[in-house]
């Protein structure tokens, strides 16, 4: 798993907690000196970061940071400062909230992130919504959807390399007579896209491959304009290329009329410390130009200063 570069000698959180608290003070926010503490202190120390400032100022540094920011660079701190089991909570939330409603958003946090990650995001709904992710995605989604969401955010699979060859074999085969029969909901493709390994997925994609000459995404094509089928290819992609999923989500939020900035913060701040590195290469070989390049092409400001930063090019 790559980690986010943080300097070679990091300061202590008291010495973090005070510099942050000295942003805030005076005419304006020091907007360089939060960058150049939160954007290069992983997760573990940016917690102890808000417990120790919590514990000198009596005030939450999320709520701190809320009142001094503002707008795209605000919602990039906040989202990044969060714990990752948090964050996920957080943006699970609210992409079943009426305006803010994602299918897309609850697939990519139940296929890219780990097992016990998925279990820990799950754990930090109960703490933060009092209530459970599951009944809260099987409340905001209806039919298909509903279908294959609740199952992949209630998974919890074997996270080992071991994979039956017979078995990869015998369920490309109902994979292949299912879609052919355009029977795209059909109990046994929910059955295995969410409970199988990623390892025994993608053997069972491979043969599906092999044996029937086409990617499973290709037959998954027939209809461009069926949102299911299109959410159906994206959980493939998502638990089998994790870098492509986001490398194609990057590039559209970029390349779109007006950039999608929530995409690109999302993105930005979910995968720094995971596949950053790979996503990056990804990007890299597909459109021929850096990220880095295209975001600083494309955003300005603080904003990109902190993105910048996150995914590992330029300071503050």
């Amino acid at each position: 798993m790559a980690s986010l570069k943080v300097t070679a000698s990091v300061p202590p959180p008291q010495e973090d907690a005070e510099q942050l608290n000295k942003a805030f003070k005076g005419w304006g926010t020091n907007e360089g000196l939060i960058i150049s503490i939160l954007a290069h202190r992983n997760a573990a120390q940016r917690n102890l970061i808000r417990q120790v400032y919590a514990e000198a100022y009596g005030q939450d540094l999320l709520k701190d940071l809320d009142k001094e920011l503002s707008n795209d660079f605000e919602r990039v701190v906040l989202v990044w400062t969060l714990d990752p089991a948090e964050r996920d909570a957080y943006l699970a939330n609210e992409a079943t909230k009426r305006f803010t409603s994602s299918n897309w958003v609850l697939m990519e946090i139940a296929c890219s992130r780990s097992s016990h990650d998925l279990f820990k995001v799950r754990q930090a709904y109960h703490a933060r919504y009092k209530k459970s992710l599951e009944e809260d995605v099987a409340y905001h989604t209806t039919g298909d959807f509903r279908k294959l969401l609740v199952p992949l955010v209630s998974a919890f699979r074997y996270e080992g390399e071991e994979v039956n060859t017979m078995l990869a074999k015998s369920e490309a085969k109902i994979l292949h007579e299912k879609i052919s029969d355009k029977a795209y909901s059909d109990d046994e493709i929910i059955r295995i896209l969410t409970t199988r390994s990623k390892a025994q997925l993608n053997a069972t994609l491979n043969h599906y491959n092999n044996a029937f000459g086409n990617a499973i995404n290709k037959n998954l094509k027939e209809d461009a304009d069926n949102e299911f089928l299109k959410l159906l290819r994206a959980t493939i992609k998502c638990l089998t290329y994790p870098e492509k999923y986001f490398e194609k989500l990057l590039r559209l939020a970029i390349k779109k009329i007006g950039t999608d900035e929530w995409a690109l913060t999302r993105v930005v701040a979910t995968r720094a410390e995971v596949d950053m590195e790979r996503i990056k290469e990804e990007y890299r070989r597909r459109n021929s130009v850096t990220l880095d390049h295209d975001i600083a092409g494309e955003t300005a400001g603080d904003y990109e200063r902190m993105l910048l930063a996150l995914i590992g090019h330029g300071d503050a």
